[in-house]
């Protein structure tokens, strides 16, 4: 016998799979747009428009979103070459971020007749290391210029 429990997680089962698979990556756009235009008018360059990093309250160290914000504000403002300096990791990754959801829009308007080929461990062990080593390389004082607007982190 059913409970109610089970009746309630079946009609939100039957809601989500009458969504169209589109309406995910469009509203993830959607919020994207909303989140830039908001880093757009209210700077945060401005110290106490948004919370700081807590890694970088915590430890005193960049980590390696620390300037994502302040990057994703210079491209709303067309300044490419301050976006580099704010976070250069980012910027690498923007053309695969486009082109993964470019993807996923794709896909759920046009389904693909065998699933996806899954990414082999070692791109994702490659992605993983280098996360980690820009995490680390950023926050060497002789590479300064991986941090935030070329700043040093500063010293506890």
């Amino acid at each position: 016998m059913a409970g109610p429990h089970d009746r309630t997680q079946s009609r939100w089962r039957a809601g989500l799979d009458r969504i169209h698979p589109a309406v995910w990556p469009i509203a993830l756009a959607g919020l994207a747009l909303g989140a830039a235009i908001l880093v757009h008018f209210v700077d945060p360059n401005e110290e106490g428009n948004y919370p700081v990093c807590p890694w970088l309250a915590l430890t005193g160290t960049y980590c390696p979103g620390c300037g994502t914000m302040r990057a994703v504000a210079a491209l709303t403002h067309a300044d490419i070459v301050g976006a580099l300096q704010m976070n250069l990791l980012l910027m690498a990754f923007l053309p695969f971020l486009a082109w993964a959801w470019a993807t996923w829009l794709y896909r759920a308007f046009r389904p693909p007749k065998r699933p996806p080929p899954v990414p082999r461990p070692l791109w994702l062990w490659l992605m993983l290391v280098g996360i980690l080593g820009y995490w680390i390389v950023r926050n060497i004082p002789a590479v300064s210029f991986l941090a935030p607007g070329g700043v040093p982190a500063p010293l506890l």
